[in-house]
């Protein structure tokens, strides 16, 4: 795992959603074990406290889960994982419209913006599944 830290936001929230992503995009998946403190820690070459105070808030949101002796699991609560899902979605959505917003761009064309970019991407996504986008 290598992490390129942002200076404005505390390194432990960035580990968070970090490890958040794994886990809704099924890099991590319900039931996985998760590494040890000492083990990220040292893979991302930061404080063993900053891994263990993450950890901590993961339990606190039940994102992971301790086993007595065992280590540290993502939750097999398939509910909780889709609730990370849609809050991370919304937090992206969020930013997304206030960019557009800051742009002037209005509602109706947003919307419109949104849909052309869906559709091209369906279309982009077929020409790749059958074999390439065809530009040689």
């Amino acid at each position: 795992m290598t992490m390129e830290f942002d200076n404005n936001l505390p390194i432990y929230l960035q580990i968070m959603q970090y490890i958040k992503k794994q886990i809704v995009t099924g890099t991590l998946k319900a039931g996985d074990k998760i590494p040890s403190v000492r083990e990220l820690a040292a893979e991302l070459q930061i404080n063993p406290n900053t891994v263990q105070r993450t950890f901590q808030e993961l339990e606190r949101e039940e994102v992971v889960e301790t086993k007595r002796g065992l280590g540290r699991y993502v939750t097999s609560e398939e509910s909780k994982i889709m609730t990370i899902k849609k809050e991370m979605a919304g937090e992206l959505l969020e930013r997304f419209l206030t960019g557009m917003q800051e742009l002037g761009i209005e509602e109706q064309d947003i919307v419109t913006i949104v849909a052309e970019a869906v559709a091209q991407g369906q279309h982009s996504q077929q020409g790749n599944e059958q074999g390439g986008a065809g530009h040689e």
